[in-house]
């Protein structure tokens, strides 16, 4: 399945960040989708159970973006929230009777008929593989689920869920204050299997654009500062091209739900950065020369 090269993270478009009007909501999809870029990643508990709803109250309101759209959503947190007064204690839930609850809620939120992607948002402890894959199977063969993947999973948990069923992607943590994909193997086993992982939190949270003490921050700030010159750049695009030079063939999900930044992170896809200023800003993050 092809996604755009960065993807439109909707944590933080309603309730849990930006809190867009209909009005609001309508224009900033519209001007993602007039830049190219095409796919939103949410999740079911997004804005406290709400965010869903609100974006497809803006797809009812506008019949002809579904089809020019992909859509994302996750599911197995279950909050402890008034939305979900059944919820006693925050946990995970991987059963098959809470996937496809989970999805028959979020096709009613979005009011469509299927999910482009649906990806289990946190490891399970009690996560039985074969039962997600005869789940997985059962919404895919009826046309509610087109793809499936996970997010967060160590190396082995995905491999054990991608035996009994094909993954298409692995959604994990990565940018230069969070190497940890680097080095533990998820990223070499994207790779050895032939699927795009997504990067959520891709700019280390927007730490390094604020004022800090953290000697991490400042290091990459110093070491940031010579190649933004060089290559005409903002941070962000940097940060954004740093991820996108991996040939793992990264797709960063934007935090942010400032148009203006959503274009200055595009032009992060013109920016040819050199392997040795990758290592640059690798051995700013670590404090050291690699071995």
């Amino acid at each position: 399945m092809d996604f755009s090269p960065l993807i439109i993270g909707a944590m933080r478009l309603g309730r849990w960040g930006a809190n867009f009007s209909d009005d609001q909501l309508e224009q900033y999809v519209n001007e993602c989708l007039e830049l190219g870029l095409d796919t939103f990643d949410h999740a079911d508990i997004y804005g406290d159970y709400t965010t869903e709803l609100s974006f497809g109250k803006l797809l009812v309101n506008n019949p002809g973006l579904r089809s020019r759209m992909k859509i994302i959503t996750k599911c197995g947190i279950k909050m402890v929230h008034e939305n979900r007064p059944a919820h006693t204690i925050k946990s995970y839930d991987t059963s098959r009777e809470h996937i496809v609850h989970s999805v028959e809620n979020s096709l009613r939120n979005f009011n469509t008929d299927y999910l482009d992607l649906l990806l289990i948002h946190r490891p399970d402890y009690l996560l039985d593989p074969a039962e997600v894959a005869e789940c997985f199977t059962e919404l895919k063969n009826a046309g509610k689920v087109k793809a499936f993947g996970v997010s967060n999973f160590s190396a082995d948990e995905f491999d054990l869920l991608d035996r009994h069923f094909p993954l298409v992607t692995h959604q994990l943590e990565i940018s230069l204050l969070n190497r940890d994909a680097f080095m533990n193997g998820t990223l070499l086993q994207c790779m050895s299997k032939d699927i795009r992982p997504m990067a959520w939190s891709p700019v280390g949270g927007g730490l390094v654009f604020q004022p800090s003490s953290a000697p991490v921050v400042n290091r990459i700030k110093r070491a940031s500062k010579q190649l933004c010159e060089k290559y005409g750049c903002n941070l962000d695009q940097l940060l954004y091209a740093w991820l996108l030079r991996h040939p793992a063939a990264i797709l960063p999900v934007l935090g942010t739900s400032n148009i203006e930044r959503v274009k200055s992170a595009k032009k992060s896809l013109d920016i040819p950065l050199d392997r040795e200023d990758w290592y640059v800003l690798w051995s700013a993050s670590t404090g050291e020369d690699v071995p």
